[in-house]
């Protein structure tokens, strides 16, 4: 459905807010951050980011670097926000970001510890042969 060709459903709305552009840079942004801190989760399977830190691959920190910087291109070089259809983001906006990205360390995190746990555990079950 769109606002002008329909109009009798949107009675209550503006038009313009369809036109917006700072949903699809917010949800683009979240998308991006959740994957590179997925990325820096990944250096281990069971190991806590506080014992393996991501500076310990220096290619990750290249990659995640350059991807944030062709994201930050995007965001703020006029055209290239253009073909993307979003706009920049304000400081408030990006701690949003943030908010919704950084609880994805913190599940990883409870889940490497459940598997530590659970590792620890099966091995002093384990049959002696």
């Amino acid at each position: 459905m769109r606002c002008d060709i329909e109009p009798e459903n949107f009675d209550d709305l503006d038009c313009s807010v369809f036109m917006d552009n700072h949903p699809n840079a917010m949800a683009l942004s979240v998308l991006v951050t959740i994957e590179m801190l997925n990325a820096v989760n990944s250096l281990s399977e069971n190991q806590s980011i506080l014992k393996m830190p991501p500076w310990t691959n220096i290619w990750l920190c290249a990659a995640i670097a350059l991807s944030m910087s062709l994201h930050f291109l995007i965001l703020y070089v006029d055209i290239m926000a253009t073909i993307f259809q979003i706009t920049p983001l304000n400081f408030v906006e990006w701690m949003a970001v943030l908010k919704f990205s950084i609880p994805v360390i913190l599940l990883d995190e409870i889940l490497k510890f459940v598997a530590r746990r659970m590792e620890m555990h099966s091995a002093f079950e384990r049959p002696k042969i």
